[in-house]
């Protein structure tokens, strides 16, 4: 498997292979290309040279542009999480939490990121967009995971101190806020939850410290 960044030309046919299929509506086929690009050059390539670049050149301005963007959204998300998921395979002990942050819906990079940790041969929790804060802090007791993640597409659900509360009432577990919506300043100190801002950054994050994968006991 390829590691490093995908060569030009080979980034710009992906991405035209991909949106050919959104184009033609065919959800089914753009997991399908998906699933191969990923197998072909890793989770990190595929999501920041090829999807990336398409989901941001698509604006929504007509109603066919919106429907071939959720398309396009559909089919990488079922590829992501198709990409060597192991149904029976029991969830790790302090393992890692992935949820979307409250009301947020668009969490495309949440699946990028529990499909990166596959890659690696690390399991995840993955709980979804839009969770209540309350039901996070619920499932983290319940869980004790050694990792969360929240994820927030816009400042509107990017709400820094939610993270911050959080982050007191669970002070053994590591707190990262993923997505482009933690625009608001977290206090200053070692405890501040951490800011991603890359897929490469936040794998390494979620799979620094860990353990092999055990099962629940």
């Amino acid at each position: 498997m390829l590691t490093e960044n995908m060569p030009a030309g080979a980034a710009e046919s992906a991405r035209k292979r991909l949106i050919t299929a959104a184009e033609d509506l065919d959800d089914n086929q753009v997991a399908g290309l998906v699933l191969d690009l990923a197998a072909e050059v890793g989770v990190t390539s595929f999501w920041e040279q090829v999807c990336l670049p398409l989901l941001g050149a698509l604006r929504g301005h007509s109603a066919a542009e919106i429907a071939v963007e959720h398309a396009l959204s559909e089919g990488v998300r079922v590829g992501l999480d198709v990409f060597r998921r192991e149904p029976t395979r029991p969830l790790p002990v302090e393992g890692v939490l992935l949820a979307g942050a409250e009301h947020e819906t668009h969490c495309l990079g949440l699946h990028a990121l529990a499909a990166a940790l596959r890659e690696h041969g690390r399991g995840c929790l993955h709980l979804g967009s839009a969770l209540p804060w309350s039901a996070l802090a619920s499932a983290v007791a319940r869980v004790r995971p050694r990792v969360v993640v929240v994820w927030s597409q816009t400042p509107v659900t990017g709400r820094a101190y939610r993270l911050v509360r959080l982050r007191r009432d669970v002070p053994d577990v590591r707190l990262l806020a993923a997505g482009p919506g933690w625009i608001e300043p977290f206090p200053p100190g070692p405890a501040a939850p951490r800011r991603l801002t890359t897929l490469a950054e936040a794998t390494a994050a979620c799979l620094e410290g860990g353990a092999p994968a055990q099962r629940l006991r």
